[in-house]
């Protein structure tokens, strides 16, 4: 029984001597390097870490990170919520009575957006949503470091409609689509008169 104990403390006292030596090793900031560098796995000297957020690792370009979306160059074509996977994107369109406007690249928008929300607690980060988009409007930026209190602050609302203007412009959608088709029964019953 006291050998279980002794060779327990020696234990316990080789893996805090072996902390302590690493701990107090080296003092100085670690050399950020790219994965890339040929040194990057055979550093052997310094310390183990960053000492963030005072000092951040590169970002590499093809990174897949936070999402953000370009709403003036939105035709809210929905592709993006079609495409992804676990369904953390949701949108809302209004038919507009005319054209809205035009993109950075030239396409028109004929559709408002009511609600354009990214749930990025359900994001997997695929990226496919990016790749669909038309107008390139919905994009990966490079950063990661999102800390929230409750899972509710991980979706981002990017449509800055509020309730009142999209009951408004569905309002004046249906109406004028009420006024096309009393204007088209008005056009059939002349041509049926006139035969």
């Amino acid at each position: 029984m006291t050998n279980k104990i002794i060779n327990g403390f020696a234990t316990a006292l080789k893996g805090l001597s072996i902390t302590l030596r690493h701990l107090f090793s080296s003092h100085g900031k670690r050399n950020i390097l790219p994965a890339s560098d040929a040194n990057y796995f055979k550093r052997l000297e310094g310390t183990n870490t960053i000492q963030y957020p005072h000092q951040s690792l590169p970002i590499p370009e093809v990174g897949r990170y936070q999402l953000d979306v370009e709403m003036d160059d939105c035709i809210v074509c929905d592709l993006c919520a079609k495409v992804c996977p676990v369904d953390c994107i949701d949108i809302e369109a209004i038919k507009a009575t005319e054209a809205i406007g035009q993109t950075s690249d030239g396409t028109t928008k004929r559709l408002y957006a009511a609600k354009f929300d990214i749930d990025m607690a359900k994001c997997m980060y695929c990226g496919l949503c990016t790749i669909v988009c038309p107008t390139e409007c919905i994009v990966m930026t490079n950063q990661y470091d999102r800390s929230v209190v409750g899972l509710n602050e991980l979706t981002y609302k990017f449509s800055d409609m509020t309730p009142e203007d999209a009951t408004q412009k569905r309002r004046e959608f249906e109406q004028q689509q009420a006024e096309r088709q009393a204007a088209k029964m008005a056009a059939m019953q002349k041509k049926e008169g006139g035969s």
